[in-house]
């Protein structure tokens, strides 16, 4: 069964397929340094962030719906780059897109891209922690 995924989860997803197991871990790192900061309104106020206990590494997100769609904003040690990495992608494939699309990525879009051999399977289980994580805050905003 052929997954049809919004354009930028398609095309990270392309992106890490397109080259061999060592250069997907070199281009997760590469992810894990364009991680964005907080906006100021969440640095503020860390209280709004949840805490990804399914990640070793001490990650929160928050989602946020706006006029121009849904974000996600992380906050990950910089001395955690897989764990970066994994919110860098969140946070970037998710950006502006509709609440519906948000809802509908595959909760195996992790294993899509092929990090399966590169990292270990509990590095995966927290990026899927972190994306259940954020539909179900997605959900929780969207129904009120």
């Amino acid at each position: 069964m052929t997954e049809t995924l919004p354009n930028q989860l398609a095309e990270i997803r392309d992106e890490f397929l397109a080259v061999d197991e060592r250069t997907r871990l070199q281009l997760l790192l590469e992810f894990s340094r364009e991680l964005p900061a907080l906006p100021q309104r969440y640095a503020d106020h860390p209280d709004l962030l949840e805490r990804v206990v399914e990640c070793q590494s001490p990650i929160f997100i928050f989602v946020e719906v706006a006029d121009d769609g849904v974000h996600l904003h992380a906050t990950a040690p910089e001395e955690a780059p897989t764990t970066r990495g994994f919110a860098s992608i969140l946070a970037q494939a998710i950006d502006g897109l509709s609440v519906d699309e948000v809802l509908a990525i595959p909760a195996d879009f992790p294993q899509m891209l092929g990090l399966g051999k590169a990292v270990s399977p509990l590095r995966l289980n927290g990026m899927n922690g972190m994306l259940q994580r954020a539909k179900r805050q997605l959900a929780a905003r969207a129904s009120v």
